[in-house]
């Protein structure tokens, strides 16, 4: 069992204010190590729960977007679904294999400070390629499409799925109200007819609420995955954010796919408070966005007893960022993919600067590579580079992908 410490770096968790101090891990978990390697921050890092993206569709990150043709937006997400599939980019994607995606989705999350992701999609999909990702997908869920009758009927059914879901202490995740067409603006009304809406739902877009629906959701205790970017790109309007945050609903942040979204969670987390700023007028706070990527996410997924803060027996899921701002929250809100020194899964590190090596015994292991990332010499669990590299192979040309902060043939 590897034991280390992080030591003076500012900590920044959920109920607590952030303040130097140190961050032990034994094994998995956080607690009292006592021993093993112990490694300065100097005050000048700061520590967090690593991020948890409540949405996505890791099948679809490929880059460009695929939208509506200039000037008109979507009404449902249908005609979307149907443009990708006739596209430039939805035909050069299919040069790569679905774990070839799979795991540049993996990537596109990890190089933006996220351990815990949804795949949003059935588990006959995903079931065999998750467990082999460098990070935690989730695979205890249960899931609809969308409460609709044109959905793309994934699962056994919004009941079934769902009673799965509360028997377990699960999840249950479906998009909802992604669109304007009556059926898509009666969401709540039909998870309400079928008698299940409740905390155990994570309700994705929402854009074409109420405010019945809102208070409804509220009541219920269910959560949500704002999808700003996407809902922008799509629809030109994103759900009524504020009314949602006044309403007390537990609120998370989502990428989706890069089809449609931000090309990562951080990305993600800067357009949503901007969008915030253009909407109302006003800011959204650091500290919020915080919480919605960590804590709230954590709650969402029903996981909060063991990821999203840190705190004594919960697992090492832990980001250290470079501390380029005095208020913590706003460090991580400003935050890029160059700012990341360590991130690290229920206490294995996945990725971080040359100095955190002396956590794995002080030299490369087999299962790692080195990358070169901002000038910054980085280790990286897996080989991304070599896939960056096959990738460019395989569509003819070199692609770039946004989520990938280095180049392969720099190394």
């Amino acid at each position: 069992m590897s034991e280390y410490t992080l030591k003076h770096g500012v900590m920044v968790t959920s109920g607590q204010k952030p303040h130097i101090r140190d961050v032990e891990v034994a094994g998995e978990i956080l607690r009292p190590a006592g021993t093993g390697v112990a490694l300065d921050l100097g005050g000048n890092s700061v520590v967090y729960p690593a991020l948890i993206n409540t949405h996505d569709h890791m099948r679809g990150n490929y880059l460009p977007r695929v939208g509506p043709k200039p000037g008109s937006f979507y009404l449902t997400w249908l005609p979307w679904d149907n443009d990708l599939k006739a596209s430039e980019t939805f035909t050069e994607r299919s040069n790569l294999s679905p774990e070839e995606i799979y795991v540049f989705s993996a990537y596109k999350n990890l190089f933006s400070g996220v351990t815990t992701v949804n795949d949003h999609f059935p588990q006959g999909f995903n079931r065999e390629i998750l467990p082999t990702l460098p990070i935690r997908a989730i695979l205890d869920y249960g899931l609809a499409h969308e409460a609709s009758s044109y959905d793309l009927k994934w699962g056994e059914g919004i009941e079934i799925e769902h009673e799965r879901a509360v028997q377990n202490q699960w999840p249950f995740i479906t998009h909802l109200a992604e669109g304007f067409d009556q059926e898509s603006m009666d969401g709540v009304k039909i998870l309400e007819r079928l008698g299940v809406l409740d905390n155990h739902c994570i309700l994705i877009h929402c854009i074409g609420f109420s405010d019945e629906d809102i208070q409804k959701v509220a009541k219920a205790g269910a959560s949500v995955s704002w999808c700003a970017a996407s809902n922008m790109f799509m629809f030109n309007v994103t759900c009524k954010i504020r009314k949602f945050l006044q309403a007390g609903i537990n609120v998370t942040i989502g990428t989706d796919s890069t089809h449609t979204g931000s090309y990562n969670l951080f990305a993600e987390m800067h357009y949503a408070r901007d969008l915030y700023q253009r909407m109302y007028g006003e800011d959204l706070s650091a500290r919020t966005l915080f919480e919605m990527v960590t804590i709230n996410a954590a709650r969402a997924f029903w996981m909060q007893d063991r990821i999203g803060a840190l705190e004594e027996g919960k697992l090492a899921d832990i980001l250290v960022l470079k501390g380029r701002i005095d208020d913590p929250y706003e460090n991580l809100a400003s935050a890029s993919m160059e700012d990341i020194e360590l991130l690290t899964l229920a206490g294995k590190p996945l990725y971080g600067e040359i100095r955190f090596l002396d956590i794995l015994g002080g030299t490369l292991p087999a299962g790692y590579t080195r990358i070169t990332v901002a000038g910054r010499p980085m280790f990286v669990i897996g080989d991304p580079a070599a896939l960056y590299s096959t990738a460019r192979k395989k569509v003819g040309f070199k692609k770039v992908l946004d989520f990938l902060p280095f180049e392969p043939e720099a190394l």
